[in-house]
Formats: structure tokens, sequence, C-alpha cells
């Protein structure tokens, strides 16, 4: 009878194989339409952004346009010394807050997870505050400019997205989730302290959960346009957010102000590339993003997935 048993197993086993074969093609398949699906806007954008204006009103968005012109591009690139100001601008405030963001979290993380710690639960608590309660704008505004006195400051655009409920949480799911108390313990025996075993042990073995958190929060710095457009006022200060709406707006006054200088529509080729140079701007924008993406793409991944399960 085993014999048999084992026959029969074997005679099922390439039918098995066969079908578990054909499932990985079916999921395949599904997963390659739905990243064409989701791929095919970012290419649309692309192409619309070097496709002639012209072409755009008569004939609407195409992925193969028989018309190319740079004139978007050349509408954006007109702002290049401002440009590139609001490009460093925007840099150092997303590495900046980003790196200062990561060390006050993690801390907070590390605090909140160390069951001796007789605060623990209180600044538990106090994290949660934020996501039940909310003074809203106007209070913000008033606190940060009267009160702090930080108007037209760069802090007002690194301070307010520095540290977030949901990232504490998940730094502080990974550590007591992931990162072995008896490390942490062993180090205590040997007379290190808190500080010490936070920055040699339990900092080094963030790093997944670090860089899942660290790229969410930079993609949040580098997309932030509300404070700016509310505490900045400096040219110099303005980062590329605020910089691509004010070209926006000035696109739509030149749309829609008929007393335009011929000069001004003879210098953009007789034409005002409203479509194209927003298609443009968006490119400035994910750019960077974009190309950074796939460097931290398996950190973001492993971070957020190995956290949430009990090892």
């Amino acid at each position: 009878m085993a014999r048999n048993r084992k026959e029969q197993d074997l005679d099922l086993a390439p039918s098995r194989r066969e079908k578990k074969t054909l499932g990985q093609y079916v999921l395949a398949l599904l997963l390659l339409l739905f990243t064409l699906f989701c791929a095919l806007p970012v290419l649309l954008v692309f192409i619309s952004a070097f496709t002639d204006e012209k072409y755009i009103v008569q004939n609407g968005f195409t992925f193969f346009p028989k018309e190319l012109s740079m004139t978007g591009f050349s509408t954006v690139m007109r702002y290049g010394a401002q440009l590139g100001q609001s490009y460093l601008v925007t840099i150092f405030i997303t590495v900046f807050g980003t790196f200062l963001g990561l060390l006050v979290m993690s801390m907070y993380a590390y605090s909140i997870s160390r069951p001796d710690f007789m605060l623990s639960k209180f600044l538990s608590i106090f994290l949660l505050i934020p996501m039940l309660f909310n003074g809203g704008m106007l209070s913000g505004y008033i606190i940060f400019t009267k009160y702090y006195g930080l108007k037209d400051s760069l802090w007002l655009l690194i301070l307010p997205l520095c540290v977030s409920t949901m990232n504490v949480i998940i730094l502080r799911t990974y550590i007591v989730n992931s990162i072995p108390s008896e490390l942490m313990e062993a180090a205590m025996i040997d007379g290190a302290g808190d500080y010490r075993t936070f920055f040699q042990i339990t900092l080094p073995l963030l790093k997944p959960s670090l860089a899942a958190v660290g790229f969410m929060m930079a993609t949040a710095y580098w997309n932030d346009w509300q404070n700016a457009m509310l505490y900045i006022m400096s040219d110099s200060k303005k980062p590329l957010q605020l910089l691509l709406i004010n070209i926006q707006k000035s696109i739509e006054f030149l749309l829609n102000n008929s007393n335009v200088p011929a000069s001004v529509r003879a210098a953009m080729g007789g034409t005002i590339p409203q479509y194209s140079a927003t298609m443009a701007t968006v490119i400035v924008v994910i750019g960077p993003i974009m190309v950074a993406y796939p460097f931290f793409q398996k950190y973001f991944i492993k971070g957020l997935t190995v956290g949430s399960v009990k090892g």
C-alpha cells in the first residue's frame, strides 16, 4: 500500500508542478498588465512635455505625437537661476529634515519600546494625541509666526514634517519584533548605557526600517508646498514646489490677460505653452524621486514587512 501511494504521488507530482507553473504565469501576466496601466500615465506625461503646444490644442494628448517641441521645457528653464536656487533649498530641506526626523523618531521609538522605562506609557499616549486632535492651520500659523518668530524661515519647512506618529509606530514595532531584546540586555550587563546601546546596537539594526521611513519622509519634504506658501516670502528661500506653482500662475496670467505684449508671445513661439509646460514642471518635480526610488525599493519593502511579523 505504501508503494502504491508513493507511485500515485509521483504520478501526480508533474501535474501539480504544471498547475503551479501555470498559476505563476497567470499571476505574472496580471502583474505585468497592472504595471503597464500604472506606467502609461507617467509615459504620457513625458511624451506630452516634448509635444508641440499647438498639436496638443488641436489633437489632445497622445502617445504618438507628430510634432515635437522643447517649448514647454524652455518656458520652465527661463527661471534658470531661481530654479537652481530652489533646487538647492529643496535638497537641503529634504536631506537635513529627513536626517533630523529619523534621529528624533528613532530615539523616541527606542524609548517607548523599553519596558523598563517608566515614561514609556505616557510618551506612547502623548504620541497618539496629534492623530486625534489638531489645532488647525490658523492656530499653527499664529504659534509659528507670532510666538516662535519663524516667519520666512527654513525651519518652518523642516519642523512641521519632522515627526510623524505613524513613522514612530513603524520604528517602534520594528525594534520590538525584529531586534532581540537579549542583545540590549547583554550590552547593559556589560556596562553600556542607553545612549551607547541605542547608537551601537539598536541603530545599526534599524537600517531597513530607517530606509523605508526615510524614503517616505524625503518624498513628503520634496512634495511639500503648503508650508512654503504660508510662511516663505524671500525668493532665495523658495523651494522647488512653490516656484513651480508660481510658474503655473504666471502661465495662467498670460493666458487670461489679453494685454500681453506681442514680444512675450513671440519669445514663446507665438503660443503660450500651457499644457506642455505643465507636463515639463511635473517632470522637473518627480524626476529626482523616480531616480532615487529604485535604490530604496528593497529597503522600503523589507522595512515595512519585517517589522510587522514576529520573528
